[in-house]
């Protein structure tokens, strides 16, 4: 699986930081807005217009804290797959050793028993298993390609 998730929760923890900033940008306009001396009708438009201004910069912040979320959430299924993916190499793999293993005993007491055992075909299945790479998404479907769902 894809992905460094320290670099993606770095990402997420600057966007919310940039969310937050961007709040408190809002709330200083509104707060200077407000200490305008002069009065009158521009005066109004004015503050009306930095009130607009920090609206729209509060939905841009909710936008960041928002996207910081999604980027957590990212990182988060990001672990859950490549944990996964580790958990069905190591099982798979324990599976392909203990076949070759019991292949190797048959094969070192193949005279003894070519009369009275016969192969598993499962053993077979798995001892020419190729994994994928490490950390490679084909884990995942790994075991829908075993047989018998590997035991």
């Amino acid at each position: 699986m894809y992905g460094d998730t320290a670099v993606i929760r770095r990402l997420a923890a600057r966007m919310g930081e940039q969310g937050a900033e961007i709040r408190r940008d809002a709330d200083r306009l509104v707060d200077a807005s407000q200490l305008v001396l002069w009065e009158g009708r521009a005066a109004r438009a004015m503050r009306e217009r930095m009130a607009e201004r920090a609206v729209a910069l509060r939905r841009t912040a909710d936008a960041h804290d928002g996207a910081a979320q999604a980027l957590r959430h990212h990182a988060d299924e990001v672990d859950r797959l490549k944990d996964r993916i580790r958990e069905i190499a190591q099982r798979v793999r324990g599976l392909v050793e203990e076949a070759r293993s019991r292949l190797s005993a048959l094969t070192d007491r193949a005279v003894d028993l070519v009369t009275s055992s016969t192969v598993d075909p499962f053993d077979e299945v798995l001892a020419s298993f190729r994994p994928p790479p490490e950390g490679h998404l084909d884990w995942l479907r790994v075991l829908d390609q075993i047989p018998a769902g590997a035991r």
